[in-house]
């Protein structure tokens, strides 16, 4: 955590922290010295120990190959001066010794200095090789590794047993950048830091830039006095972003003596460009690890990421090749299938296991079904929040992200990942999630206080760092870029399905008006034919049957058009109920039947005095419909089986025709329009496959459900509805 100082009566807030220039200290920490030299090798900075510590007063525009350095650190430096350029030269380590001190000296370079720093050195060479060993041999047990939890275990474990520190920890970065500690080794008789969460704040931005590109810091004593750096009048601050002697914020040293920490050292765990973890070790009295201890460390770091980088493409990949699988038989389901909703449904199971959800909701058309928990009432609030147009992926992870009209109605689920794929008809796949109601172990409460002290008047770092448990609700865990990735490719596939299936239905559309032209042209000319015949003193009964036949045909073939075209506009069907004895109604209808049609067996079973409040033309419409089917599609010889019961407050409607089960490829798309199938059907010339289409929608509209099954010999179509009228 660090802080910067604000004048009284200022705003104070967390950019104060964010603007900190913690890169350009002027200072380092005085266990070493620091020379800076511009790319022509002047001397035009240098440390104010300098002289102590290396036994040499430095002068201004002094030459490189003027000073008294060893004669690997002068030719380490002028290869670094004559590589320097805007990308830097490599930093490297030579050991040396300088006024009788040994010394790392580190040599590295940005666009405008070439920098050499002398760290002293306090351990042998010959112990600093076993730590080295040491290292190589836990660099080989991390990279067998199989999860990233035992990865960071055993690498605090590995770390603190080269450097010695009392304390070594490992933490993951969140997607909020709050970290856990998900991996601890410590000496006894500290208090366990391990699943722990610490705030995003505590590492502002500008020092998490500074981890990323310079992945190792090491505080050797908390309690130092740091060194100004003298140099050139004039000249810019000199970029210490790469230094390892840089002194560190004075609110971030006061935030590790708060924590009761003398020595701190932190490694950067880098994936990808990005600040994934962090292992942070401390100390309770001052430490100097030596560089080449630290470098070791570093490079485990490095072999963490890499593993980290494995593990997590290991897991994408696999998640990608599941996805595949979902996503390929889904669209040929979607290509099968008629009803869009219905595919989607299918393959709901997968589709939440792929995307990650806990719940999903399909709408299209004004229709909307649910999968998971999620109640119907919440699914339509949550189907009204979304926008007609715009963006066809939109996700929302909070409950503050909905409408604030919605956001009651929601309940619990307040991540939504939307994919918009059909947005000409509403077509939207819903995945989501629930809050994150859970219970967080800061250590330590995570806000920081104003406070007005020897550092001027800021954010003061947190004092206790005992555990502060948090309740947090209306936030769902956002989707990963694994997970959204997926869902592109999702959605990418569906909207070539998508415009596939509007590309089917036109032509459908088209088939069927040249169906309806086709079929109409024959009653038309009959009733042409009659008309002409009645001229010439034909005798007008039976050509009268013949013209009622026939405007019959035709009646029927345009009302089943219009009811089409109502509900694929979605107005639906209306509906005038009153009380009807559906008893009379079915007698009626199969009487009417067995004179129209003296060649087809109908046999009822028919209870008496069944009434409920209905569409009664609408019903008929729906029971004729059945009869005609049983009559085109049963086998010759055997009977149309017709009853009606009453339920425990169930009608129930069944019709039975003797035949083979409907295959399947038809039967998923049998209440559907434009059935591929039914428009290229011989035996039935009198309709255009929208029947059970219309009388799906006619019982829906009452409440119930129409459903085919085969009970072998019979093939049975069952209507259900409530006998209590409970529909608007």
């Amino acid at each position: 955590m660090n802080g910067i100082g604000a004048p009284p009566g200022t705003g104070i807030d967390l950019d104060n922290c964010a603007d900190e220039p913690i890169h350009i200290p002027g200072l380092i920490q005085p266990h070493g010295a620091l020379l800076a030299f511009d790319h022509g090798g002047a001397l035009r900075s240098w440390s104010a120990n300098a002289a102590e510590l290396l036994g040499f007063a430095p002068v201004l525009n002094e030459q490189v190959t003027r000073l008294p350095l060893q004669a690997p650190v002068l030719a380490q430096l002028r290869e670094c001066i004559d590589d320097s350029g805007a990308d830097g030269c490599t930093r490297t380590a030579i050991e040396t010794t300088m006024a009788g001190q040994v010394f790392d000296c580190i040599v590295h370079s940005d666009a405008y200095r070439v920098i050499a720093e002398f760290e002293r050195r306090d351990i042998r060479s010959d112990t600093v090789a076993a730590f080295a060993l040491k290292a190589h041999t836990a660099i080989e047990r991390l990279k067998r590794q199989k999860t990233i939890g035992t990865l960071l275990q055993l690498a605090v474990e590995q770390v603190r047993a080269i450097t010695g520190f009392d304390r070594v920890m490992a933490y993951r970065f969140r997607h909020d950048d709050s970290g856990d500690v998900i991996g601890e080794a410590l000496d006894q008789g500290l208090k366990p830091f391990l699943g722990m969460r610490y705030p995003a704040s505590d590492i502002p931005a500008q020092a998490r830039r500074l981890y990323t590109i310079n992945t190792l810091r090491l505080i050797a004593d908390i309690a130092y006095a740091p060194v100004p750096l003298v140099g050139a009048p004039g000249d810019p601050p000199l970029d210490m972003s790469h230094a390892v002697l840089r002194s560190v914020s004075p609110i971030h040293v006061e935030y590790l003596q708060n924590m009761g920490v003398a020595a701190s050292m932190s490694v950067s765990i880098v994936v990808n460009g990005r600040l994934w973890g962090l292992i942070a070790c401390h100390h309770r009295t001052p430490l100097r690890v030596p560089y080449s201890i630290r470098m070791a460390c570093d490079v485990i770091a490095q072999v963490l990421a890499a593993t980290v980088q494995s593990l997590d493409a290991r897991e994408r990949a696999a998640l990608v090749e599941q996805a595949a699988h979902v996503r390929t038989h889904l669209i040929e389901t979607l290509l099968q299938e008629d009803d869009v909703l219905a595919a989607l449904q299918r393959h709901a199971a997968d589709l939440a296991t792929t995307l990650g959800a806990e719940a999903l909701v399909f709408a299209q058309q004004g229709r909307v079904l649910v999968h998971g928990a999620l109640s119907h009432e919440a699914a339509t609030a949550i189907v009204a929040s979304l926008p007609t147009d715009g963006e066809e992926v939109l996700q929302r992870c909070g409950r503050a992200e909905w409408p604030a009209a919605t956001g009651a109605a929601i309940g619990p689920w307040v991540g939504l990942l939307g994919l918009h794929f059909d947005p000409a008809n509403g077509g939207w796949l819903l995945a989501l999630r629930r809050e994150q109601v859970e219970t967080i172990r800061w250590g330590g409460k995570p806000e920081k206080l104003p406070h007005t002290g020897p550092l001027g008047h800021r954010l003061t770092p947190r004092g206790s760092f005992d555990e502060w448990v948090e309740s947090v609700t209306d936030t769902a865990e956002p989707w990963d870029a694994g997970r959204l990735l997926v869902a592109e490719q999702l959605l990418a596939e569906m909207h070539r399905a998508s415009m596939t299936r509007h590309a089917e239905l036109d032509r459908a559309r088209m088939q069927l008006l040249a169906m309806l032209g086709h079929d109409l042209r024959d009653p038309l000319q009959s009733i042409t034919m009659a008309a002409t015949v009645l001229q010439h003193g034909a005798q007008p009964h039976q050509l009268g049957q013949r013209i009622e036949r026939s405007s019959g045909r035709m009646q029927r073939l345009i009302s089943q058009v219009l009811d089409m075209s109502r509900l694929d506009s979605g107005m639906g069907l209306a509906l005038r109920k009153e009380g009807t004895d559906i008893s009379r109604m079915v007698d009626d209808l199969v009487d009417e039947a067995r004179l129209a049609h003296p060649g087809t067996w109908y046999e009822t079973a028919v209870a008496p005095n069944v009434t409920a409040r209905v569409d009664a033309d609408r019903l008929a419409q729906v029971i004729s419909n059945l009869l005609s089917n049983a009559r085109h599609h049963g086998t010759g010889g055997h009977p149309v089986l017709v009853a009606l019961r009453e339920e425990r407050g169930t009608i129930v409607i069944e019709v039975r025709n003797h035949g083979a089960p409907i295959a399947p490829e038809l039967e998923a798309q049998l209440f559907n329009p434009f059935k591929r199938m039914a428009l290229q059907n011989r035996a039935n010339r009198t309709g255009m496959g929208l029947g059970l289409y219309i009388a799906f929608n006619i019982v829906q509209g009452h409440g119930g459900t129409l459903t085919y099954r085969h009970e072998a010999p019979h093939v049975v179509f069952t209507v259900r509805f409530p006998a209590a009228d409970g529909t608007a």
